[in-house]
């Protein structure tokens, strides 16, 4: 619905409509915490290079969010610090695997699990190795992670130790220089062994129902900008308005 669609609805001018919103504030505060713990995801959607927000998720509803210029750990924990100081307790986090944040949930909260969100390691994976690799190796890779969370994790757990045997010899091999010649797939099974910890906590405890992805925020990710999408031209703290908005509607 545009202004001016919007505008007509209630009977008022665009220019009255737009005076009352500039009015509107938005509080970057917590929902009410319930009285049981939650599984709580945790994923950032940008806005151009210039601001995001970081947001909260209960697997219901967006409970918080921060405007955020990058990813930091700063964020992380002041979200997470605004969330505790209303009451909120959690079950587990369901995280993109951004570096630092997995380091600081375990030290602020030793005892609860961490999943690193299975849609972004598969993401991170392709980024190194593309979407068609050409090597034996590549191709193991890719189809070693299209597996990840579609097979038991002791069965994929034995297929990445027996693929770092099959191909530890090409993957140890050096160019003239003394430099590793496929950094790439390096890099892609070192990512894959970094978050090993990280990658089954949903089948580790199964009674607490953890998410394996952030498919939950993500959807509504989607939906935020399809709505902001739809008013092209906002001036930027008009659109931030509305983006604030709407993440208390999602």
């Amino acid at each position: 619905m545009t202004l001016v669609q919007i505008a007509d609805k209630l009977g008022i001018t665009v220019r009255t409509l737009r005076t009352h919103f500039d009015a509107l504030g938005f509080e970057y505060a917590p929902k009410p915490a319930p009285l049981h713990p939650v599984t709580m995801i945790i994923d950032a959607t940008f806005f151009g290079r210039c601001y995001g927000y970081l947001c909260f998720c209960d697997g219901k509803q967006i409970v918080h969010f921060l405007e955020i210029k990058t990813e930091s750990v700063a964020d992380l924990t002041r979200g997470i610090s605004d969330l505790v100081a209303v009451g909120y307790q959690f079950r587990s986090f369901t995280i993109d695997g951004k570096r630092g944040f997995i380091a600081t949930l375990q030290r602020l909260f030793p005892n609860i699990p961490v999943q690193m969100c299975l849609f972004h390691q598969k993401c991170i994976i392709r980024r190194y190795i593309t979407s068609n690799p050409k090597s034996a190796c590549g191709i193991a890779i890719k189809n070693l992670t299209a597996a990840l969370g579609e097979q038991n994790p002791t069965v994929w757990k034995a297929a990445l130790q027996d693929l770092l045997v099959q191909h530890k010899d090409f993957l140890s091999q050096k160019n003239e220089a003394g430099r590793y010649t496929h950094t790439k797939l390096r890099s892609a099974l070192r990512s894959l062994q970094s978050n090993l910890p990280f990658l089954f906590a949903y089948h580790d405890h199964p009674l607490d129902a953890i998410p394996k992805t952030s498919n939950a925020i993500e959807g509504r990710f989607a939906h935020l900008k399809e709505k902001i999408t739809l008013h092209r031209g906002l001036k930027i703290h008009r659109k931030k308005n509305a983006i604030c908005f709407l993440l208390n509607t999602l």
